[in-house]
């Protein structure tokens, strides 16, 4: 009972905060991978990589076993019980078919691409709003990033 009674204030207490102290909490730190090349040296070195391969926002380079490289972007992973088991899926930056990989085929990986979503925060948006403003700007509105 008393647990209950104790998830009940801490609501309350959420609900009397201000919207703006909500807004800007801090988020998690990203780690910075771009330019990274991992060690591979055990199964759990391989498959930590590709999990912060799957979440980064750039291209990679996989260098296969049998020298073969793959760039592009790493869209999809599955994770089964042994590396023959598992594999990512990356839309290449030269083709149009997708590829599987397997984790066993990998030798080497990299993080080659610019990484598009860094710098992109909700932080680092209010910061350039409050400078732009600052300088008097009027209909300030997110713009999107020019593709290159």
């Amino acid at each position: 009972m008393a647990t209950e009674q104790q998830e009940h204030l801490k609501i309350q207490q959420l609900r009397q905060q201000n919207a703006d102290e909500i807004e800007t909490i801090a988020g998690r730190e990203k780690e910075k991978l771009e330019g990274w090349i991992p060690s591979l040296a055990s199964e759990a070195e391989v498959r930590e990589a590709l999990e912060k391969a799957f979440d980064y926002r750039g291209d990679v380079t996989i260098t296969l076993k049998n020298g073969e490289k793959v760039e592009g972007y790493l869209f999809d992973r599955r994770s089964g019980a042994s590396l023959a088991d598992s594999f990512v899926r990356v839309i290449p930056t030269n083709a149009k078919t997708k590829v599987n990989v397997s984790y066993a085929d990998i030798a080497a990986l990299a993080f080659t691409g610019r990484d598009t979503a860094a710098g992109k925060t909700f932080e680092a948006w209010v910061k350039k709003y409050w400078e732009k403003k600052a300088a008097g700007e009027k209909n300030i509105q997110i713009e999107p990033e020019k593709l290159e």
